[in-house]
């Protein structure tokens, strides 16, 4: 059975794509064979149009170049909202056991299911299930991804107690430094969220000039978690 990480975050676009890549492309490179999921995709007319994150994945990850990133996209909405309201826009209605299929086929063939959240924690999904919900019942280990820099204590700590509060613990935490925010304050905020929740944040990820030769440095931290 493949291992299933779950990268969910601490609110919109606060870099999960770009750690579900570096998460890929680590896995690759330790001779592993993962596969990578986007449950619920919104703000994008297709799974191959330039705001599809799985259009992301399959062009910067070299294993994955040249094929069909509509494999990875459980639905697609058109309107960037939260999946349940968005799938109401286009008079759809979102099936979990839809994506656990999704799942349970790609788990034969392949080492680790990577599976991308939509938005932050509390993100309604359905009218009775939340992202955070989705993570138990894909029986999925999260991974929170948070923003490196300013209200990212207040962020992560708030995730962090959801989670617990619904006895999950994430198998790590990783800051996406996209706003060049200076070293001390990374440093400090690194430090309340471990002083606060027990947990440390294992790495930061910092601005990757080319997505298509990214240095192995820019995901050694996550030899420190067991993937």
């Amino acid at each position: 059975m493949s291992k299933l990480l779950y990268v969910v975050g601490t609110d919109t676009g606060i870099g999960k794509t770009v750690v579900s890549l570096l998460i890929m492309q680590y896995l690759f490179s330790k001779g592993f064979n993962p596969f990578y999921l986007k449950p619920f995709q919104t703000g994008c007319s297709s799974p191959i149009d330039i705001d599809s994150d799985a259009r992301f994945i399959y062009t910067y990850v070299p294993k994955l170049m040249g094929k069909d990133p509509s494999l990875s996209v459980g639905y697609c909405f058109k309107n960037p909202k939260a999946p349940y309201f968005s799938a109401i826009d286009d008079r759809k209605k979102i099936d979990i056991k839809f994506i656990k299929d999704i799942i349970k086929k790609q788990a034969i063939d392949h080492s680790h299911i990577v599976i991308e959240g939509s938005g932050g924690l509390l993100v309604p999904v359905t009218d009775n299930i939340l992202i955070i919900d989705t993570i138990r019942i894909f029986e999925a280990t999260p991974i929170l991804i948070a923003k490196a820099g300013l209200g990212t204590i207040n962020h992560t700590l708030l995730s962090l107690e959801a989670l617990i509060n619904r006895n999950m613990k994430p198998l790590a935490i990783i800051l996406v430094n996209n706003d060049n925010t200076p070293s001390s304050m990374i440093k400090e905020n690194m430090q309340a969220i471990k002083m606060f929740s027990g947990i440390e944040v294992i790495g930061v990820v910092n601005n990757i000039r080319d997505f298509y030769y990214i240095e192995n440095d820019k995901f050694a931290f996550l030899d420190n978690i067991n993937l």
